[in-house]
């Protein structure tokens, strides 16, 4: 009690919802350049790391560990860089540069959990190739695959300690005067300089674990790489050319990273003009030199990346061949009766769906209700409920009316990719609707700021960017599957599953996989709303009895439209590479139940959606009477 009455009063002198980013420079030539300048570094940096993650772990060289580490260390420049660059470039185009005070603290939180993955992946590397070149009888026994994945696990677990900490000093200062950050982006330095109470302590710890941990890695790094150069001179010339060679770029990377990162964090909190300019070289620069520095010098990476090409063209061809093979549904029943029964049901249903989802999205779109947090993600769930089952029961529906229900491939790839697309965002939106209900239920003096309409349209674009990967990550495993004979599906539309069970070839891992990225997702989801509702019972109890009385009628709703959607979907996703007969009913009740009820339950029990559907009737007769 005494922790959540101190975060409450910080809570209340933090009075600054946004800051004000002041960039690169006041001067809009100078922007305009720099934003060709840092658009075509980018596009380097996305497209040059890309490169290097695929010609590795496309050919042979993701059994080396160098390479292993390489392609990790790739993958965290991207992310890395994509924290700031797209923020950075998009502000070059505007004259006010604003950033809302929680994506400060995720951009903090994100900039320093990559940074510190890309510094440790940095020193395992650089502990690989003292192995190599200082014990290399042993090396593949040291360095053996398991070791390789220990380091790298140990890596992220550095950057989330090390990031949570930063993150758990800054959120509990208190901003209250002025809010311009003189910089392109939220670091750590700018913002103790706002914080309206004493950062010393605070200043000292982030000394310690920014600058002095960058500052001891450093001196570990040039440690080993002096051992190896002490080493070298009794190898031969050649062996000592290609060691000097592999080591000589590491060096330049480590130099251009760590040499800025030093100079921004060890020092006392203070900042300076060229801290902009110092941020550019490990932020930008150091991500865009990576893949050229590991490339123009790495005669195994060219030869690899040579590789790519005609790869690529068999995929291409590949897939044109497959393009013309053809999935059997095996549908809902085998009996013509059921089936005709089934057909006039779920007509009814699609037709209730689309009426119900409609309605309560003009109703909300035409009122008042468009301006409430709650309204404008339940208009954009209606939406997603259309799209969503708009992509399985068309379908379905036709097919219980012929014999033999086919699909041909590309639909099929394109069925799965847009169910999962719009099904992640359907989830997303859910646990948006139930952050906005605790918001409004336990912290309501503030909900209007929280809750702004750039906020929920801030949450809108995650959710469809969440939907987007998961679906973008399902649909590309799949798509590199071969299929052989078999091709019925014993379904009524395609899924992971199903398709899983017909290539020929392993799918263990990709199973594990889908595991992991949808029902392991669905159920952390699933845990996080039920604790977010737990929460708002826990608040409301002080609450007067009418108060009490709407919130839990909101609630409940959110509630039996979280059972109805989520419990089919762990039958289905959270369970070995395996099929039963019972998926297709449980199927049902996301594809087609779960969108036709959500409209009867958040109209029914709810006023406000009832006043709204009554004066969006009231207005559709006065213009019959009017017309």
């Amino acid at each position: 009690y005494l922790w959540q009455e101190r975060y409450s009063s910080r809570a209340r002198q933090r009075n600054i919802s946004e800051f004000i980013l002041m960039g690169l420079s006041s001067k809009q030539n100078i922007e305009l350049f720099c934003f060709m300048f840092f658009s075509f570094c980018y596009l380097a940096i996305f497209c040059g790391n890309l490169l290097i993650f695929i010609s590795i772990r496309c050919s042979s060289l993701f059994s080396q560990p160098m390479y292993y580490f390489l392609s990790h260390l790739s993958s965290m420049d991207i992310c890395y860089t994509s924290c700031v660059t797209p923020k950075l470039i998009g502000d070059l185009l505007v004259r006010r540069k604003t950033i809302s005070y929680v994506n400060c603290m995720l951009q903090i939180f994100a900039m320093h959990f990559f940074g510190m993955i890309e510094i440790l992946i940095l020193t395992a590397m650089a502990f690989d190739r003292c192995v190599a070149i200082c014990r290399p009888l042993h090396y593949m026994v040291i360095m053996s695959r398991t070791r390789c994945h220990i380091l790298i696990c140990v890596s992220w677990a550095g950057g989330a300690a090390h990031s949570f900490s930063q993150f758990a000093l800054l959120i509990c200062l208190p901003f209250c005067g002025p809010n311009e950050i003189n910089h392109y982006y939220c670091d750590i330095f700018p913002l103790l300089k706002l914080a309206c109470t004493d950062t010393y302590i605070t200043g000292v710890l982030m000394v310690a674990n920014s600058g002095l941990i960058a500052l001891v890695i450093f001196v570990l790094l040039f440690g080993s790489y002096v051992v190896i150069l002490f080493t070298l001179r009794n190898h031969s010339a050649e062996g000592r050319h290609k060691a000097l060679s592999t080591c000589g770029s590491h060096i330049t990377v480590v130099i251009l990273f760590f040499g800025p990162s030093i100079f921004a964090y060890l020092r006392p909190p203070t900042t300076f003009p060229e801290d902009k300019i110092f941020a550019l070289f490990y932020t930008i620069i150091a991500p865009m030199f990576n893949p050229l520095i590991y490339t123009l010098r790495n005669m195994e990476m060219k030869n690899a990346m040579k590789k790519i090409v005609p790869s690529a063209c068999k995929i291409i061809m590949k897939t044109e061949k497959i393009s013309n093979y053809v999935f059997i549904l095996l549908g809902l029943s085998e009996n013509q009766n059921i089936e005709v029964f089934c057909f006039a049901l779920f007509l009814v249903c699609y037709i209730a769906i689309w009426m119900g989802n409609v309605l309560v999205m003009v109703s909300i779109k035409f009122t008042q209700l468009v301006e409430q947090p709650m309204y404008f993600f339940l208009s954009y769930l209606s939406l997603s409920d259309l799209c969503y089952t708009s992509t399985v029961t068309p379908k379905l529906l036709t097919d219980l009316l012929t014999e033999r229900k086919i699909i041909s491939y590309n639909s099929c790839m394109t069925q799965l990719f847009v169910l999962h697309f719009l099904g992640a965002i359907e989830i997303f939106i859910l646990t948006a609707m139930a952050y906005d209900r605790y918001v409004a239920i336990c912290r309501p003096l503030h909900y209007t700021i929280i809750m702004n309409r750039q906020r929920c349209n801030e949450i809108l674009a995650v959710c469809c960017t969440g939907g987007f990967l998961h679906s973008a990550s399902q649909s590309l495993f799949i798509t590199f599957l071969y299929f052989c004979d078999r091709n019925e599906i014993d379904h009524y539309f395609c899924d992971v599953y199903p398709l899983l069970k017909l290539a020929c070839t392993d799918t263990y891992r990709i199973g594990l996989f889908v595991i992991v990225d949808s029902g392991l997702i669905a159920l952390v989801t699933f845990v996080i709303l039920m604790i977010s509702y737990f929460l708002i019972l826990y608040n409301i109890r002080v609450y007067p009895a009418e108060s009490r009385s709407k919130a839990l009628s909101t609630c409940s709703t959110h509630i039996t439209i979280m059972i109805l959607f989520f419990v089919p979907v762990f039958f289905i996703y959270i369970r070995p590479n395996i099929t039963f007969p019972e998926d297709k009913v449980f199927s049902l009740f996301y594809t087609i139940i779960a969108p036709m009820f959500n409209p009867l339950i958040y109209t029914l029990r709810n006023t406000e959606m009832k006043n709204a559907i009554k004066k969006i009737w009231m207005t559709l007769k006065c213009l019959q009477v009017f017309i």
